[in-house]
């Protein structure tokens, strides 16, 4: 059964959910990966570019802008430190500027899990739910990188809020976007990490792990808000409510990236119907067939009471480990999706590891909100990072 929803359709209802959304390896050796298409491409490293195509960036449908644009695919790493190939789309405005440009590499919220949700199939037509957030950042003249996430676009099924491969995919994002001749940015340019929603669990995961796997990016600061920190209190707090059908996406991203957990197993009929479709669609469809339904409702014994489904969880929470730049990180204390409280324990566990954070509650407002009424001061946090000023600590 499928719930595809058509280009305008679809474009409409993501708007509408703009950042609705649940939401370390070892460097992977050099070796045979896959590329795009599904056959053998030569060995690389993380970050090295497979492939570039022109594209371009549109706010809205037919929205100009001063930039060029291309889409790439590129080496990055699984959770578990097996290569893969990622895509994403590199923005950069044309604007004259001379000298190191300042880079982004940025962590897109819920999008869905089909390919024709990916950020750099919508980005060209003015279709990504995040556009103007972006705009904002290149207005002010830097480039913006835009990971499609593991799977999301490229064969396979998308790892949804699988913590340590979406970081991976963010940081690799950003040597991809040093790496491409065309873009003339520079190695050792500044690099600042943004993310919101499932954006802010692989920003977050990014900053804990650019430290130990990719020390030579120049990151000044990661601005990251409303992240699922703890996906099994995520989990409980959604479960049965309008939320609970990014629950299910969760499961099956889990499950994509560690197959031993035989979701299938635990689906009754129609949770197996669920989430078919939601493998096949965008957050919109997707949340609305899932909405206020239990995990009890669509499976024959609970997954997330198991030993092996709680330990792969378990790989996804953060907070054990110091981000090496400093971090702007926000959270709604109305948070309808992700729980007030999950946000605040990861600040207090970065802050006690010894990480410089500056953490903002948002008190009016909810999930979507939070992040449009902060983007203006995302955008302020890393300009006075980019321009070595000094931090507000909250810690």
């Amino acid at each position: 059964m499928r719930f595809r929803n058509p280009p305008r359709f679809r474009s409409t209802a993501l708007a509408a959910v703009a950042a609705l959304a649940l939401t370390a390896a070892a460097p992977a050796t050099a070796g045979a990966v896959q590329d795009g298409a599904g056959t053998a491409a030569a060995p690389g490293a993380p970050g090295d570019v497979v492939s570039s195509a022109p594209s371009a960036f549109h706010p809205l449908p037919g929205q100009p802008t001063h930039t060029k644009a291309w889409k790439i695919r590129y080496r990055s790493t699984t959770a578990d430190g097996a290569p893969n190939v990622v895509s994403g789309t590199v923005i950069v405005p044309q604007d004259g500027r001379t000298g190191p440009r300042p880079l982004i590499t940025y962590a897109v919220g819920t999008v869905g899990m089909g390919d024709s949700c990916a950020p750099s199939n919508n980005i060209p037509y003015g279709t990504a739910p995040e556009a103007n957030l972006i705009q904002q950042l290149t207005l002010r003249g830097w480039a913006v990188v835009v990971t499609d996430y593991e799977g999301l676009g490229t064969p396979g099924v998308h790892t949804y809020t699988v913590g340590p491969s979406a970081g991976h995919a963010v940081l690799d994002a950003a040597r991809a976007a040093q790496r491409l001749p065309q873009a003339g940015l520079s190695a050792t340019g500044p690099v600042g990490i943004v993310g919101y929603s499932q954006g802010g669990q692989a920003s977050a995961w990014a900053a804990e792990l650019q430290g130990s796997y990719a020390p030579e990016l120049q990151v000044k600061g990661t601005a990251t808000g409303g992240v699922p920190a703890d996906l099994l209190k995520v989990a409980d707090f959604n479960n049965g409510s309008f939320g609970s059908g990014l629950v299910f996406m969760a499961a099956a991203g889990q499950d994509a990236a560690f197959p031993e957990l035989k979701l299938d197993s635990y689906l009754n009929p129609a949770g197996r119907v669920l989430v078919a479709g939601m493998k096949e669609n965008c957050v919109a469809i997707d949340a609305i067939a899932g909405s206020f339904k239990r995990i009890s409702d669509l499976t024959t014994r609970d997954p997330l009471a198991q030993p092996d489904w709680r330990a792969r969880l378990d790989q996804s929470r953060l907070g054990g480990t110091a981000p090496a730049a400093p971090v702007y990180q926000y959270h709604a204390l109305a948070d309808e999706l992700i729980p007030y409280a999950v946000g605040s324990r990861l600040r207090s566990e970065w802050c006690a590891a010894g990480a410089d954070v500056e953490f903002d509650t948002v008190w009016i407002g909810e999930h979507v909100s939070g992040v449009i009424t902060r983007s203006p001061v995302v955008g302020n946090w890393l300009a006075d990072r980019f321009a070595g000023r000094p931090t507000r600590s909250t810690c």
